[in-house]
């Protein structure tokens, strides 16, 4: 498996994964496939830059309760086997390893249900974590939901470990309880 820049070479097979119902953010799946899906049909060229977008120069990012919040610099990796396995994502703010509250984690992932339990999550996280530390982070956080085993899994294969318990911010729900794990990274 490797991890590919997404471009226009490899937008086909991205397509026929969101058309069969995989998306790549696990909180509004369905809304984030059909606007996908919305933004390629008006310019595939376009959407495709946006998925590197270290300056934070796209849009506001919608939060599930509709509120919006400005983005932060961050891109996004293809995991490829022989065809598309699914996506991982980096964002975070520059010269810090903080987040703001609505950003649950540095790093998100998502692999189609019929590539799931081949390891392509816990080896695409192992193959970003060099790439993330040229930013100078000390850490990155990644957040799970309470029962998601398997996520928790990928985390703790990459040494990551158990920080906390919280509440999500309001806009994900009223009293939505998730697990927050680090994962150290090596100086630059």
């Amino acid at each position: 498996m490797q991890l590919v820049v997404p471009s226009l070479a490899y937008l086909g097979e991205y397509v026929a994964a969101l058309k069969r119902g995989w998306s790549p953010d696990n909180i509004n799946p369905e809304e984030t496939a059909r606007d996908e899906l919305e933004l390629i049909e008006e310019g595939a060229a376009a959407f495709v830059a946006l998925l590197d977008d270290r300056d934070a120069k796209g849009g506001p990012i919608a939060l599930p309760d509709g509120t919006f919040v400005a983005r932060l610099p961050g891109y996004r990796r293809w995991m490829w086997d022989d065809g598309f396995c699914g996506s991982i994502s980096f964002r975070w703010q520059p010269g810090t390893p903080d987040l703001p509250a609505h950003c649950l984690g540095h790093i998100g992932y998502a692999v189609p249900a019929w590539k799931r339990r081949r390891g392509y999550a816990t080896r695409a996280l192992r193959m970003l974590l060099p790439e993330v530390a040229k930013e100078g982070l000390p850490y990155v956080e990644l957040t799970t939901d309470l029962d998601n085993l398997p996520s928790q899994r990928v985390i703790t294969a990459n040494e990551g470990y158990l920080v906390k318990r919280f509440t999500k911010i309001a806009a994900y729900g009223d009293n939505v309880e998730a697990l927050l794990f680090r994962i150290a990274l090596p100086a630059t």
